[in-house]
This record gives C-alpha cells, structure tokens and sequence, in this order.
C-alpha cells in the first residue's frame, strides 16, 4: 500500500511541475500539426485482473506503473490523426511480473487546441514482464482491447508537446484449456509527443 501511495505522489509531483510551467507559455497557439508523430508515455494507475479459472478477481486491484507506452501516428488534417497505440502495465500473478497491454488502432482528435481525445479497438497481449521471462512464466495469451484515453497539451515547442493525460483499457486475453483473463486498466501520466 505504500508503494502505491508513493507512486500516486510521484504522479501528483510531476503533474504539478508541468502544469506551473506551462502557465508561462499561456499565449502560444499550439494548432500546427502535420505529418508522422510520435508519443511517449508514462504514469501510474490501478489495474485489476480476473481469471476464469478463480485464481484471481477483480476484488483485488493492484497499483502500478504505465511505462512505456507508445503511440504512432500520422496527422490527416491539424485536428485528427490515425495512430496505434501500444498501452499497457504490469501486474503480479502467481508470484511472477506479467504485462498486459495491447496494439491498438485508433483515432486521436483534437476537440480544443489543446485538448484531444482518442480512442480505439484491436488486440490485447497478455505475456511476461520482459525482466522476469522464465519457464514458468513464459506463456503469451492474446484478444481483444478497447482503449479510450484524454489529454490535455500543457506545454508546446514547435514540434513537441508535453500532455497529461488518463487512460481506460479494458481487455480479454483467451488462455489454453478454454480460458480467458480479463483485464481494466486506468492510468493517469505525461506524454511526450514529437508532431
């Protein structure tokens, strides 16, 4: 429990310090978006797992950190941009660190300047930690995610943008002998984007 307070308070810093700077830069317009862009996230949220088998449910949620995450996309107009995302987080099972994450083709959408939205639907990868890959840890189930996600620019330099954003993923990964593993994920943390 305190880890996870003490992650929560690292998110809440963070969050803090980008908000102060970004009130000097109040006055610059921030709506010049075109071509490949790239973005990479961290942060820390809660996520809670249930195994069809009763191993383990939803009653028990676990803190952890989003990182990394990434995104790709390209820019169609200044608002809108196709992308995949690739969220995910860690999450203790049966004494071994897992990830459940996905690939996911989305949309992100500028409703404001600085302000967007995304969301999108495609593949959930449930598998190792890559640090902690060992013969009894080593299965990768796959599925299905929906993932719907906010932010909001605080600070833009030509080409970058610093946002804070939150993320919802909800996902089911299908295991050997007919089972599944659901998965929700919400994370709040920064993204550092290059348009």
């Amino acid at each position: 429990m305190k880890s996870i307070i003490k992650q929560f308070a690292l998110v809440a810093i963070m969050l803090v310090s980008t908000i102060i700077a970004a009130q000097n830069n109040k006055n610059e317009i921030s709506n010049q978006r075109e071509g490949f862009m790239f973005e990479f996230g961290i942060g820390g949220g809660i996520i809670s797992v249930e195994d069809s088998k009763g191993i383990q449910t939803f009653d028990k949620s676990q803190g952890a950190i989003s990182f990394p995450e990434i995104k790709l996309g390209y820019m169609l107009n200044e608002n809108l941009a196709v992308t995949v995302a690739m969220p995910g987080m860690i999450y203790e099972f049966q004494d071994n660190d897992r990830h459940f994450g996905g690939f996911i083709p989305s949309v992100q959408y500028w409703v404001k300047d600085k302000w967007w939205i995304h969301g999108g639907i495609g593949l959930a990868i449930d598998g190792p930690a890559l640090y902690d890959i060992k013969d009894a840890n080593d299965d990768w189930n796959f599925g299905c995610a929906v993932m719907t996600s906010t932010g909001y620019e605080v600070c833009k330099k030509k080409n970058f943008a610093l946002n804070v954003q939150s993320k919802l993923v909800l996902g089911r990964a299908f295991l050997k002998g007919d089972a599944h593993r659901d998965a929700v994920l919400f994370s709040i943390g920064l993204g550092f984007n290059w348009l």
